[in-house]
């Protein structure tokens, strides 16, 4: 869905829930006030504001989806396995040359079946995978057999490398959550346009302050240690201002004397991928009971993947997600997509639909059925991210940040029978405790909602929730950023529609 859309969609929003609300009048948060497409933002005592979510995505949200051209056209098989077909087409457009905006080419799966016994792998850059629809009339590939495992896999290689030679300090003494500058002890050390990590250290104090080394234990519990949450935020410098540098993506964890500051420095990732995207396929898992677990587990994977897309996807009856996207993950889109009737156990470790553990990714227009953890993050997820306009029905656990301090995502308008919560889980799996950091749900309808905030560092938002308010694992805990619960008209509609409307006018004008 490329921005026009998106700013269609709000539309056909705003109007639905005008009708809904009974043309309820109209309020804004004191968070966020928008202007005539003009937002300011009120900071707190600390000159913290709700960060700026606008620039995730494909391109950040600056490129639409292109629709690229069909290098190759397969047929699906009239009998047995579809994998050897399809992954020899993927490697043999691997070979082809990247044109100038970056692609290779499409790979177009005719409409019919494609039985697939193992996994599809993409770890080249500038490879589409179309199919001709994801119902049961179009395209339709098949995890095909026994064995829990990705169906099709995306992944450059390698990891970041830090260039720890370019480490300097941050001297501001307080970063704000929000803010796109801060001072460093020697910026000549870089330039425009450099790739940074605004780093985050994980301090001894921190982690007492957060009680985080107080997690009343049970079998398998860890305490937090510090040197495991040292926070790593890939940004770009855009301009720099004597030793001030000024970055793409805002801070969406303060960084404070008091907990170590922060340090920036330069990195590369040579072997990330990029201009990936899968289109209009149905995946399957084949299954034997409702609890089968030696199948299909997660229909698409992306790994070191940099700028790349899913749209109009299904996926049935896999037992973990339609999408996963790993820690290196970044940049990328999921719309239009769906992950229903999950197979396996309904426990820990299962049907989490939509999992984000990158940075700066958006899953928007999507749906779920049958699943735990829908639109989910997982730990120390550096963000920012966003799940918008998405729904889910028949959920068996809650949906958000799911363990050990995500930071910096937005649930907005999020729709479901289940629960939202941002809390601290204590010793839920092997130590939880406090899922997530600047959090922010905006519009969500829910049949529950559990909002609170950390004991120190960062603050949680629930604003315009429709639905129940629960209290929920620790009643102690103190209560996050409530406002306007139960009281429809909330304007804007979509925080993060009005923010890419905003920042697309600024830029504009520039």
């Amino acid at each position: 869905m490329n921005s026009q859309q998106i700013i269609k969609m709000s539309a056909i929003i705003i109007l639905f829930f005008s009708l809904s609300a009974f043309l309820a009048p109209e309020w804004q948060p004191k968070f966020v006030q928008d202007h005539n497409g003009n937002l300011t933002y009120t900071p707190d005592e600390k000159g913290n504001i709700i960060p700026d979510f606008s620039r995730v995505g494909y391109h950040s949200g600056d490129k639409d989806i292109p629709d690229v051209p069909v290098v190759k056209i397969l047929n699906a098989p009239v009998r047995g396995e579809g994998q050897t077909l399809i992954q020899k087409a993927i490697d043999e457009v691997a070979q082809m040359p990247i044109n100038s905006e970056g692609f290779r080419g499409a790979i177009l799966l005719k409409k019919g079946i494609y039985n697939v016994p193992g996994t599809l792998n993409i770890s080249s850059s500038g490879i589409v995978l179309r199919g001709e629809g994801d119902s049961d009339n179009g395209t339709v590939i098949i995890a095909s057999g026994t064995g829990q495992r990705n169906l099709l896999m995306i992944s450059g290689s390698g990891n970041r490398k830090e260039e720890t030679e370019t480490r300097t300090r941050i001297t501001d003494s307080y970063v704000p959550v929000g803010a796109f500058s801060f001072a460093v002890e020697d910026a000549g050390k870089f330039a425009a346009g450099d790739k940074i990590v605004v780093i985050r250290p994980g301090t001894d104090g921190w982690i007492k302050d957060l009680k985080m080394d107080q997690i009343v234990p049970r079998s398998g519990t860890k305490q937090w240690q510090a040197k495991d949450y040292n926070l790593h935020f890939e940004r770009i410098i855009t301009k720099i201002e004597g030793n001030r540098i000024f970055i793409d993506n805002p801070i969406v964890m303060a960084m404070e004397d008091k907990y170590g500051g922060g340090f920036i420095c330069k990195y590369s990732f040579d072997g990330r991928i990029s201009e990936v995207g899968i289109e209009n396929i149905l995946f399957k898992s084949e299954y034997a009971s409702e609890t089968d677990e030696d199948h299909g587990w997660t229909a698409v994977n992306f790994g070191s993947v940099e700028n790349g897309w899913v749209r109009h996807v299904t996926a049935r009856y896999f037992g973990y997600s339609c999408v996963f996207i790993s820690v290196n993950g970044k940049y990328i889109t999921v719309t239009d997509s769906k992950c229903m009737e999950a197979k396996s156990q309904i426990t820990g470790g299962r049907r989490y639909s939509f999992n984000v553990n990158g940075q700066m990714n958006l899953v928007e227009n999507c749906e779920t059925a049958d699943g735990r953890h829908d639109f989910v993050t997982g730990a120390k997820v550096c963000g920012p991210n966003v799940f918008y306009h998405c729904k889910s029905i028949r959920t068996h656990a809650d949906i958000g940040p799911h363990h050990r301090w995500a930071v910096g995502t937005l649930y907005d308008n999020i729709v479901t029978d289940g629960q939202i919560n941002v809390q601290d889980r204590g010793n839920y799996g092997s130590g939880h405790g406090w899922a997530g950091a600047n959090q922010v749900l905006w519009n969500c309808s829910a049949k529950e909602a559990c909002v609170q905030n950390p004991w120190v560092s960062a603050k949680n938002y629930c604003i315009g929730e429709q639905g129940g308010k629960s209290a929920g694992r620790f009643r102690d805990r103190p209560d996050g950023e409530w406002v306007g619960y139960n009281k429809p008209g909330l304007e804007p509609v979509s925080l993060y529609v009005a923010q890419l409307k905003a920042r697309k006018q600024l830029e504009e004008k520039k």
